[in-house]
């Protein structure tokens, strides 16, 4: 990306809360209420409130990858809308590189990229390359600075193809792997990423991590990832924060919190022929057997290469594969533990 002009920007901006790298993204009790109504008769409707975001409190530092994981309805997404300035909090205090992002929205804009995966920032019937360059004019972009880091996006992304393409001609990956680019032709110092490899391909998502890695190394970009997938936090971010019932559950380690969760991993392993359990593995249990297929959980804080190597050693192993807790299942045992205090 175009690192010298972008950090010129930075330093004209001036924000003082900007300059706080241990509080880059400040996020101090926050909460956020709706007002629904429902039907509580035949002709009476009855209103109530409900509580997405319940004082919420946190600090990203400046170039940090945070992932942000909770389950369906936790409050994920409308934390991300109220740091874009989308949503107004109901209360609390947040800031975004020292700049309250309800009350001054269009000049954060300039500073923020953000990729929701289940909506696209494009132009569904131009082709791809026609909507950057809107995106160009929207941002006002300088030409040589768009050039750079268009053609470093395309370069990585893999998009030289697709330029030429109307977006609604593209597939879901495709599609997914342009609104990143789009996110990032302004420079800009924080990303919000929500779902970014939501129903990719292996291949996508490889093209979609190996690429947020390479940001945040060579550019220090601000990142806030929400994901179900468990496998994108482990490969991306050092850190990890849960939220369930707009309440954070967690803020530290991956090992941590599989260790606070007790969560554990599955080891999906294959043999030439049907066989008694797989037994005599260090710190695996066999938990189900299907034909020549064989289930092993064992602590997700553990590496599984040890368990690879002692059933590669003992046993005719054809292929495996390692599937992930589900996040739902680590937050469920959070939440019971936290009940039960």
């Amino acid at each position: 990306m175009a690192g010298t002009t972008g950090a010129k920007d930075r330093a004209d901006a001036g924000d003082s809360g900007g300059t706080a790298d241990d509080g880059f993204i400040d996020v101090d009790g926050v909460e956020k209420v709706f007002e629904v109504r429902r039907r509580a008769g035949f002709l009476r409707r009855e209103k109530r409130q409900v509580r997405a975001v319940d004082g919420l409190s946190f600090r990203i530092a400046r170039g940090e990858m945070v992932g942000y994981i909770g389950p369906n309805g936790a409050g994920k997404s409308t934390t991300i809308k109220m740091l874009t300035g989308i949503l107004v909090p109901s209360g609390g205090r947040l800031r975004v590189a020292g700049i309250d992002p309800s009350r001054e929205r269009t000049r954060l804009a300039r500073r923020i990229g953000v990729v929701f995966g289940q909506r696209t920032s494009l132009w569904w019937d131009l082709p791809l390359g026609d909507s950057y360059a809107l995106v160009r004019r929207l941002y006002r972009i300088p030409a040589a600075r768009y050039r750079e880091n268009l053609e470093r996006c395309v370069e990585l992304l893999d998009l030289g193809a697709l330029l030429d393409v109307p977006v609604r001609q593209l597939s879901l990956g495709q599609r997914m792997r342009g609104d990143i680019a789009a996110a990032l032709l302004h420079d800009p110092e924080v990303l919000y990423l929500d779902e970014p490899t939501i129903g990719l391909d292996v291949v996508s998502k490889g093209k979609v991590r190996s690429f947020l890695r390479d940001l945040g190394a060579e550019r220090g970009t601000t990142v806030l990832l929400t994901t179900h997938d468990l496998t994108d936090i482990e490969q991306l971010c050092r850190r990890v924060m849960v939220i369930d019932h707009g309440r954070l559950m967690y803020d530290g380690g991956l090992d941590g919190l599989h260790a606070v969760g007790e969560s554990e991993r599955t080891l999906v392993v294959d043999l030439e022929r049907e066989l008694p359990p797989i037994s005599g593995v260090p710190g695996a249990r066999t938990v189900r057997v299907d034909g020549p297929r064989q289930w092993l959980a064992f602590p997700a804080a553990q590496s599984a290469a040890p368990l690879v190597a002692a059933i590669a050693d003992g046993y005719p192993l054809v292929d495996l594969s390692v599937r992930e807790p589900a996040i739902e299942e680590v937050v469920a045992k959070l939440y019971a533990d936290r009940s039960a205090l």
